[in-house]
């Protein structure tokens, strides 16, 4: 903090400087945070409700439901806010905030990814040894480690770019504190940050990204094996949803982060808006109009809800009609 002695907030630019855009972004954005945050919560209930769900893969979508609501919450709460005010500002410390949880709520959707990918390849290549395999004192570990590396993978982010001076532009041309925009904006040497970003931060990337594709090549393989084309097609039903959100998360990711930083621009915060903002809300319909349990979950959720409004709806009457 110290560093900043003539800088204490920033400037977000956001998705537009038009004034006549402001409301309507507004607008949208409340429906997208919205839809996220409803879509997300029903499919946790649905997962807790019903003891058919109740296995590895599902135990993972939970907690990609549960960081998915997290993620969109760290940033898309302020772009409301800074749609309607004048001084788009962002203090320093909130600024380093956003940072900090929107790394640590993207490494966890990541990883998470990963594990699912290995629950997949178990599932598919060993399904006799899948309950052994996939115990739960597995599946515990594997959660530990995708919750606690991404929070020591930020920290040294934050760490570094807390460690910059900035003592000239403060306009942030972005939506939020992005790291590779706040570093733009540094006047001093971003060179330790950059070889973070492109070793520690890349390998960091890699590893559940490998991990999923290894796994998946191993599927492709069991499923290349199977005689009968049905077979084959149920087979791959199964982790037909887990690969559409794969591809959406990792395609936008990689466009935006697999580049030198004095190449990133202005353009780039739309294909930012796909992993931050689109996948999170997309995941829960991906997940529940591709999955045969999943849609039979939300039919019994929704008709227990329907029986308890049903329910209290009776009680009410009764108690209104009296004896």
């Amino acid at each position: 903090m110290s560093n900043l002695s003539r800088l204490s907030e920033f400037i977000l630019l956001g998705l537009s400087s038009r004034p006549e855009d402001q409301k309507p972004l507004f607008a949208l954005f409340l429906i997208i945070y919205l839809v996220t945050l409803m879509g997300n919560l029903i499919i946790i209930l649905a997962i807790h409700s019903d003891s058919q769900l109740q296995n590895p893969m599902y135990f993972f979508l939970t907690f990609l439901s549960f960081a998915d609501i997290c993620y969109t919450t760290v940033i898309v709460p302020k772009m409301l806010v800074n749609f309607l005010s004048e001084k788009k500002t962002i203090s320093y410390a909130e600024c380093l905030t956003q940072m900090y949880f929107f790394l640590v709520f993207g490494n966890i959707d990541s990883y998470l990814l990963a594990a699912m990918a290995i629950d997949r390849y178990v599932a598919i290549c060993n399904p006799f040894h899948y309950v052994t395999v996939m115990n739960h004192r597995c599946c515990m570990l594997l959660l530990a480690f995708c919750i606690t590396f991404p929070y020591l993978h930020s920290l040294l982010y934050v760490l570094l770019t807390n460690r910059l001076t900035f003592c000239a532009s403060n306009i942030i041309h972005h939506f939020f504190c992005d790291v590779n925009p706040v570093l733009k904006l540094s006047c001093s040497s971003t060179f330790v940050n950059e070889v973070v970003a492109m070793t520690e931060g890349l390998a960091s990337v890699m590893l559940p990204f490998v991990c999923i594709l290894i796994s998946y090549l191993r599927i492709l393989i069991a499923i290349l094996k199977i005689p009968s084309a049905a077979g084959k097609r149920k087979t791959f039903s199964t982790c037909s949803s887990h690969l559409t959100v794969v591809t959406l998360f990792y395609g936008s990711v990689s466009y935006i982060y697999f580049q030198p930083l004095s190449s990133y621009t202005v353009k780039d915060r739309i294909a930012t808006m796909n992993y931050t903002v689109l996948t999170s809300m997309l995941n829960p319909f991906i997940y529940s109009l591709r999955n045969k349990d999943m849609k039979q979950g939300l039919e019994k959720l929704i008709n227990k809800i329907m029986y308890q409004i049903d329910r209290f709806s009776s009680t009410k009457a009764n108690r209104i009609q009296g004896p």
